[in-house]
């Protein structure tokens, strides 16, 4: 989500110069050139700000590939150009395709969704009795994230990693809350397996990456010869650049965000995707469905896609974060538009690289920024707001929240967190300053099972002699309000 970029320390972006190689612009108009030089001059800031040493970008609009190539180094050390054909690791973009692989299962009748988890592993522990197939899916199990449960540079069998999996304790009732959990794609990366007899990529490539000719796509493996595969990087406190810490092979061959593949092979997927061509549409409308919760209220998660909004229009994406790989695909339903960004920096922003080239292809979905000041129509509302904030941060409802927000306590590690940077940034803030609004009208959306008629944002001004340099941007916070000016949800872009 955009930010004003900031000035970054020489590094050896100043000295090295840019290569941009690869790239396909069809059927260029003068203003489509234009166009591609503005979104080349974003791309390259981007990049240099936050040292990113290589990326592929694609944009399909349309129903056609305008914009495919790369940007900057695959491999610092060999001077290897990225291109539309570089192979980058996928992180947690990868849940799409998990996901992907139980519903041909599902269109196969060997699984419903709504089957528990107790009729494919029969001595699973009692509370998976309560789980169900759509739950993993929408990541309302409950199933714990896991963390020092694995050891990352240990070789683990699928069956000693489903041993582990069964000893992770939930975190809430299924079905109650939402918490992102890797748990429950590494599971369901087991359940393909165990239903398909075979890896659960094995299955994928035969029936979903072959027929729709992802040449590259397939599972991690450091040993094997992969053309064009980048290198992941990490910057370290100097900042300077390092390579991405080793895991173990079998580290690397789980559900939840294992492969490999290139904006290529992702242009191949995202116009599968359109033409809905590899399974039943039902199962294609359930993909996009957010996830219902027990007190009626949904939570914009579908299988492995997130389900939101830009400036008021449908935004359905993903992003992954892994071994020094970042990545997201946005897709724009009402603007037949697909952004994929590629980067092999574990510190890059592709989720907010993609949406402000989304601004920059139509402008109504530009984003605003944190920049001079605009007249609050209701400073009243706006306390409002900010009184609502710190009960969040705190652990209490308020009458200025929607049923969405006020229930939302799943007692994850990830909702604490959020909640004690909240309460940081409150610490830190003089003042919450209105930015911009959207007044969606006919418009309005449904989201977290309510009604959100508008859309506001704000920017918390830091007091002075707070943390931070004289660069960094002040947090951009949105939040979505129903009729009543109740707080539906709120997120920082």
């Amino acid at each position: 989500m955009y930010r004003v970029l900031r000035r970054c320390r020489p590094t050896f972006w100043h000295v090295m110069g840019w290569c941009l190689t690869g790239w396909c612009l069809l059927g260029a108009s003068p203003a489509a050139t234009a166009r591609a030089d503005a979104l080349d001059e974003y791309i390259r800031a981007a990049m240099q700000q936050a040292q990113i040493p290589g990326a592929s970008v694609l944009i399909r609009q349309d129903g056609k590939v305008v914009k495919m190539g790369g940007y900057g180094l695959t491999n610092v050390e060999h001077g290897v150009a990225a291109t539309a054909d570089t192979v980058y690791q996928s992180g947690s973009l990868g849940k799409q395709f998990t996901a992907a692989g139980v519903l041909l299962l599902a269109a196969e009748g060997r699984l419903s969704l709504d089957d528990r988890l107790v009729r494919f592993f029969p001595d699973a522990p009692a509370a998976w009795h309560r789980i169900s197939v759509r739950q993993l899916l929408t990541h309302t199990s409950g199933l714990r994230d896991y963390g020092q449960e694995f050891d990352l540079r240990r070789d683990y069998t699928e069956a000693e990693y489903l041993a582990v999996v069964k000893t992770i304790p939930l975190d809430f009732e299924p079905g109650t809350q939402y918490s992102y959990s890797n748990t429950g794609y590494l599971l369901l990366g087991l359940l393909v397996s165990k239903l398909s007899g075979r890896h659960w990529s094995e299955f994928l490539q035969d029936r979903l990456f072959a027929p729709l000719g992802m040449k590259s796509t397939r599972v991690i493996s450091e040993r094997d010869i992969v053309m064009h595969r980048a290198a992941g990087y990490e910057l370290d406190a100097q900042p300077r650049l390092r390579n991405q810490d080793w895991v173990s092979p079998t580290t690397n061959s789980t559900g939840d965000g294992a492969l490999y593949f290139s904006v290529r092979d992702l242009a191949a997927w995202d116009a599968a995707l359109d033409a809905r061509q590899f399974m039943p549409a039902a199962l294609f409308q359930a993909w996009w469905t957010p996830a219902t919760l027990a007190n009626g209220t949904t939570y914009p998660y579908g299988f492995g896609w997130r389900l939101g909004e830009q400036r008021g229009f449908p935004l359905i994406a993903h992003g992954g974060s892994w071994q020094g790989f970042r990545s997201a695909i946005h897709r724009y339903p009402a603007q037949r538009l697909s952004i994929v960004v590629l980067t092999n920096l574990a510190s890059a922003e592709p989720e907010q690289m993609a949406q402000t080239l989304a601004g920059l292809i139509d402008p109504a979905l530009r984003l605003p920024t944190a920049g001079k000041a605009v007249p609050d129509p209701s400073p009243e509302r706006t306390a409002r707001l900010r009184e609502v904030l710190g009960a969040y941060a705190e652990y209490r409802r308020v009458p200025g929240m929607a049923r969405a927000l006020a229930d939302t306590a799943s007692g994850s590690a990830r909702e604490a967190a959020g909640r004690s940077r909240l309460r940081e940034q409150l610490a830190a803030a003089a003042s919450m300053r209105f930015v911009a609004a959207d007044d969606l009208g006919a418009r309005a959306i449904d989201m977290f099972g309510e009604r959100v008629a508008r859309i506001l944002y704000y920017v918390l001004d830091a007091n002075p002699g707070s943390r931070g340099g004289a660069d960094d941007q002040p947090p951009l916070l949105r939040f979505h309000l129903d009729a009543q000016d109740r707080v539906v949800a709120f997120d920082e872009l």
